[in-house]
């Protein structure tokens, strides 16, 4: 068992870097979780998932009395098994979403977009595909998406690439908001300076783990702030390379359970 000094803040992205785009979590990797875990240190989920699709994976990694960063940072909870949801919220992050939502529909008046509510689901201008989004699922008027504060906007596009969602953001100049694109015509939209990262630290503090003992693993562009804020910021090996340039080590692809290497390596 890790002395306090040595206990670790172990922050792992869950798609791509746990679970694969299939939906798979390995045995090796619920073995690396438990054995870190009973070795003393703090495994906590950061994902771009909401709560609600995150509690299932703390779950089957029988995670019970954890910290999890969800929405990319802007809502923080503790896991609670005993709990009516699963978790007790600590920290939501919210902004008003009409400024940037008029923006983009200019630019995409044929995007998806949806809007969260916290621990129940997404208000959304027409449905997304299966999968992609959890909870309940709403349909409502564009200008219903900004009846109210959200911790998050999101906007689908699969008639634009990644590239061209930058290319959006940086026109539009996103003073007000902070934004990550995905792997594909996807955006996800957070309150100004909102991210994996801004959240981390202050569970960090919260657990009392010292800086230089934090570690973080992640593969999208949402983790690099994530990667960049840990002592040490893992990439793994199927990321993009200004993903693997923000880390301070690359392991293996997703197919090579390469999170279960690092885990291992900190035993």
């Amino acid at each position: 068992m890790a002395r306090d000094t040595e206990r670790k803040l172990i922050a792992l992205d869950i798609d791509g870097t746990l679970v694969t785009y299939d939906e798979v979590l390995s045995d090796a990797a619920r073995e690396a979780v438990a054995a870190v875990r009973a070795a003393g240190h703090h495994v906590v989920l950061a994902s771009g998932r909401s709560l609600i699709a995150m509690t299932p994976v703390a779950a089957d990694l029988k995670i019970e009395d954890e910290w999890i960063v969800a929405s990319n940072g802007a809502v923080t909870a503790r896991i609670d098994a005993s709990a009516p949801m699963g978790y007790t919220l600590e920290r939501v992050e919210t902004f008003d979403p009409e400024p940037v939502l008029r923006m983009l529909k200019v630019e995409l008046p044929h995007a998806r977009y949806a809007v969260e509510d916290v621990g129940v689901g997404f208000r959304m201008t027409e449905l997304f595909p299966e999968g992609e989004l959890n909870g309940e699922h709403r349909v409502v008027d564009f200008e219903e998406l900004w009846a109210g504060d959200v911790t998050r906007v999101v906007v689908r596009s699969p008639g634009e690439t990644s590239a061209e969602f930058h290319e959006i953001a940086a026109r539009l100049g996103f003073d007000d908001v902070t934004y990550a694109v995905g792997w594909s015509a996807w955006m996800d939209i957070a309150p100004q300076g909102v991210t994996k990262a801004s959240a981390l630290e202050v569970v960090r503090k919260e657990l009392g783990v010292a800086a230089e003992n934090t570690v973080a693993v992640g593969d999208g562009s949402n983790d690099i702030d994530m990667l960049r804020w840990a002592a040490r910021g893992v990439a793994m090996g199927h990321a993009s390379e200004p993903v693997q340039a923000a880390a301070n080590a690359v392991t293996g692809s997703i197919d090579d359970d390469g999170v279960v290497d690092v885990l291992r390596s900190l035993l």
